[in-house]
């Protein structure tokens, strides 16, 4: 089984390492100890954490989607030339990065510091791993 150092843990799920502290003593994660002596976290506890901590779609939404990934963040930059927009959202530890019509990007009143969806569908994605001895 995976596990992770306390400061990846929290690197994973945006919080500080403190909160990962607090959430073992609360009971919600379990810390044991690896062979080099240091604290560490199932990561399959992580991951049900990291669900948990999800953003849920707003209740008051009344559109149904087919797309899953769904990124809430704040606008971090904004950059118009002529007839395109280039918006950048943090969502977490992710930077999410979307190119469109200027006047798409006004339309939506996307300014750095403004809440917003970035929703993706896809039907292919790469996902990558460490390599490790066993692999």
């Amino acid at each position: 089984m995976t596990h992770f150092r306390i400061r990846e843990a929290a690197g994973l799920l945006g919080v500080s390492d403190d909160t990962v502290r607090r959430w073992a003593a609360d009971g919600i994660l379990t810390l044991s100890t690896d062979a080099t002596g240091h604290q560490v976290v199932p990561g399959a506890e992580l991951a049900e954490r990291a669900q948990a901590l999800a953003s849920e779609p707003d209740p008051g939404d009344n559109v149904l989607r087919s797309a899953r990934n769904r990124f809430v963040g704040l606008v971090t930059a904004v950059r118009v030339e002529g007839l395109m927009a280039q918006i950048e959202l943090q969502s977490g530890p992710h930077r999410i990065v979307s190119l469109m019509s200027a006047e798409a990007a006004a339309e939506l009143g996307l300014e750095v510091g403004s809440k917003a969806v970035a929703v993706t569908k896809a039907t292919m994605m790469i996902i990558e791993t460490e390599r490790t001895e066993s692999r």
